[in-house]
């Protein structure tokens, strides 16, 4: 089912956009979207679409339970559904606010039960870290998250958006509301937390 938008009401709001600099042509197409959304929801369907495997890629990874997952990333797009109209378009993806919705409905999950951790998918493991001279992936993903386990959840979050959901420095920053140095300086503490932790158990 498909949910034409007004081709007037495009023109005219692209017109007005398009006179913001350095605009990124997939921001201006979702603000078009958004404005649309607010006067009928029916055009929320393409934001839903467009965004709904990410976020819940993103849950999941938090999770480990599809079911789980399916719950919260259905509230997240609930939310964002009710709070459209609330929605200010500044030049940022749509996805940084659905993804800090995610978040906050993730923290909720694990509010009064077990700290928040991060599921390692096998075929991502060797791009976080090599976990030193152990071979077998079982003992190297058992290894990492019990270690990630005394992460913060900011820290934990940073690398999972780096390198399990693919993100760039600039895309990271800009769903966590830092500066890209910022987000650079917490990996890197991260990891040396980690490999300190390592050291500790294989000496």
């Amino acid at each position: 089912m498909t949910f034409p938008i007004l081709k007037s009401y495009c023109i005219k709001k692209a017109h007005s956009l398009n006179k913001r600099e350095n605009i990124d042509d997939e921001i201006l197409k979702e603000e078009l979207l958004i404005e649309a959304s607010k006067k009928d929801l029916g055009h929320f369907e393409f934001l839903y679409n467009k965004y709904y495997e990410s976020i819940f890629r993103y849950v999941y990874h938090r999770t480990g339970d599809e079911d789980e997952t399916a719950d919260i990333v259905s509230k997240v797009f609930v939310n964002a559904m009710n709070a459209i109209h609330k929605y200010e378009c500044r030049g940022l993806p749509f996805g940084a606010w659905l993804f800090r919705i995610a978040s906050n409905e993730t923290k909720k999950y694990f509010r009064g039960s077990k700290k928040m951790v991060l599921c390692i998918d096998e075929q991502k493991l060797g791009q976080l870290w090599n976990c030193g001279e152990v071979d077998d992936e079982s003992d190297k993903i058992q290894i990492i998250e019990k270690l990630i386990e005394h992460l913060s959840e900011e820290e934990i979050t940073i690398l999972q958006l780096k390198y399990f959901e693919d993100k760039s420095f600039k895309e990271i920053a800009l769903l966590l509301n830092k500066k890209e140095s910022a987000v650079k300086m917490k990996m890197y503490r991260a990891f040396n937390k980690l490999k300190s932790m390592y050291e500790k158990i294989d000496t």
